[in-house]
């Protein structure tokens, strides 16, 4: 099987899509028959919204095996670029989907900072080809970098635009003022690289499923609707747009959508007009483009990163002005938990633990308990019950909680470690109470791969206030090392933290930790003191809650099983046409 090479495998791929054609085309009618059938109103849960997520079939069963072209467009993807959950998904799920048998392009910016972080891109080899783009009234030329890694194409936009020092939106003096020029730049490059790039000796051709992310690749499913399909291209493809976080929408005046490079005619899906409490004066209209509504109005279908979430954005509370065009949209919502890396996240061969423990043996859990101790100069003590966060330190994450609190809380007998970075204010909080309670408190300002795994390993308890939380993945991963989650019961931290129930199950208890509403002091400091009554009282119920969440299905397996799904109902209907 030599001959069998990464240049002859997407060929051989090509090959299958004709083999199922006609057995795809037979199961689309078939869908057709059951959604005629469907109700309006999908399920009565306690939420009391549609959750069309929940009809999605989580066993292997679900996949039909149908593989497609699956092109990413992320304005991140670890270990290339990364500030937070997007880049996760995106490094990630990729891989997950290709190990299913789809063929995979994730089509992301090449930063160049001017830093070690650049080496990321080293092994990235730079095409031949090259495309130009009209937009921004001139033509703009980009190149392509590709990396075949881990079965999947990983292409990358080259364009002067991504070559200067900070994150990916901005540096110390806050965001880019260009990033829309940038972002449309990646969005128009991502919609041709299927079309030019011969990866693996051929294109990716017209038939692909895009997967738009947040707003930076909003843009997308418009460019598909209105640039290439009036022109009979890309009329098989289909688009889904990926909620990683509503608030973020990418809205700037109206007078810069000629910048788009679409035509005059679909200004109406881009249309934004503020609420008169939001515009700046009584003389201004209020009008914007905004690129995340215009995705949502074109896209095939709409993913959000947890099924509490897809309910949440079409509320008033959670839809950041977005929520009626959601909730006119909610048929084609679906949400779909984010997965963990069970390679990276692996109590059981972290390179970054002292030592290593496993679901059948947990006996070394203490011993990363005592080793963080030491680590951050806490008394040594392995009986008393050691609470952690990791986390942006900012108002969405609910920090002025947690520190407002903390003075109350360290009058019991327990430790406090906290690990991130954010908001002046709060860093210097932190350091205040490492002044004051040195016994008790540790501050680590700033963030750091190995201690944030330490961190995660050697606490009993880490603790997510957070207001609103799309996923979260710090949870996934303390349940995954036998640490306790409190949570503010929202979004993705409902989905995912059972509360601990003692008299379920005949007395054997159920749940994987604890969910507190409302958000308040009173109710973390409540829930908390739970909590540490458990780990001190109740030692046998304390081992069943780590064991539950460490032996939870987290895995990018079973969310891609899930994404499968809902490519196919992607596939059921006809494409956005305008």
């Amino acid at each position: 099987m030599a001959y069998l090479t990464k240049q002859t495998r997407p060929r051989i791929i090509a090959f299958l899509f004709e083999l199922q054609a006609a057995e795809e085309k037979s199961r689309l009618g078939k869908c057709k028959i059951f959604l005629e059938y469907l109700p309006e109103t999908q399920g009565n849960g306690a939420n009391g919204g549609v959750q069309l997520s929940e009809e999605i079939d989580t066993s292997d069963k679900a996949s039909t095996r149908t593989v497609h072209n699956v092109v990413f467009v992320t304005s991140e993807a670890a270990p290339y670029s990364k500030t937070g959950g997007l880049g996760d998904v995106c490094g990630s799920l990729p891989i997950a989907l290709a190990a299913r048998g789809h063929r995979v392009m994730v089509v992301s910016p090449r930063y160049l900072r001017g830093n070690p972080s650049d080496k990321q891109f080293s092994n990235a080899v730079e095409l031949a080809e090259r495309a130009k783009i009209y937009c921004f009234g001139a033509e703009q030329e980009v190149g392509f970098f590709h990396e075949y890694r881990a079965g999947v194409d990983w292409v990358f936009v080259d364009h002067p635009s991504y070559h200067r020092p900070g994150t990916p939106y901005g540096d110390t003096f806050g965001a880019f003022g260009d990033n829309q020029f940038r972002f449309t730049l990646l969005c128009h490059a991502a919609c041709e690289a299927p079309l030019v790039l011969p990866l693996g000796g051929f294109n990716y051709g017209e038939k692909c499923l895009f997967l738009a992310n947040d707003w930076h690749a909003g843009l997308v499913p418009v460019l598909l609707a209105a640039k290439y399909r009036p022109y009979g291209v890309y009329k098989d493809a289909r688009s889904l747009v990926v909620i990683h976080n509503l608030a973020h929408q990418g809205v700037e005046p109206a007078a810069t959508y000629s910048n788009f490079g679409l035509p005059q005619g679909w200004y109406k899906a881009l249309e934004w007009v503020f609420p008169t409490w939001a515009r700046t004066h009584a003389l201004d209209p209020g009008e914007a483009v905004n690129v995340l509504k215009s995705a949502i109005v074109t896209a095939d279908r709409i993913v959000t990163v947890s099924q509490g979430y897809s309910w949440e954005i079409t509320t008033p509370e959670g839809g950041y002005g977005l929520n009626e065009l959601l909730s006119s949209r909610k048929i084609v919502i679906s949400g779909i938990t984010n997965g963990i890396d069970g390679n990276e996240w692996d109590p059981s061969t972290d390179e970054h633990l002292p030592c290593h423990y496993s679901i059948h043996d947990l006996s070394a859990k203490v011993q990363c308990k005592i080793a963080l101790q030491k680590e951050l100069g806490l008394p040594v003590r392995s009986d008393c019950p050691l609470i952690g966060f990791i986390g942006r330190l900012d108002y969405q994450k609910g920090v002025d909680i947690i520190l407002t609190g903390i003075p109350e809380l360290l009058q019991d007998d327990v430790q406090f470690v906290m690990l991130g970075s954010g908001e002046k204010q709060y860093e210097d909080w932190m350091r205040q109470l490492e002044e004051v309670y040195k016994d008790k408190f540790r501050g680590w300002v700033g963030f750091n791969v190995p201690i944030s795994h330490r961190i995660t390993a050697g606490c009993d308890i880490l603790v997510m206030p957070s207001r609103f939380e799309p996923c979260g993945l710090n949870q996934l991963y303390a349940m995954r090392y036998g640490t306790i989650p409190v949570v503010h019961s929202t979004g993705g931290l409902r989905d995912t933290v059972q509360t601990f129930d003692p008299y379920a199950k005949e007395g054997s208890g159920e749940g994987t930790g604890w969910a507190f509403s409302p958000l308040s002091k009173e109710s973390l400091l409540a829930t908390l003191r739970i909590a540490v009554g458990t780990y001190k009282e109740h030692k046998p119920s304390w081992e069943g809650l780590m064991k539950r969440g460490m032996e939870r299905d987290s895995s990018w397996d079973k969310a891609a099983t899930q994404y499968e799904q809902v490519f196919e109902w992607a596939f059921i209907d006809p494409p956005y046409a305008g």
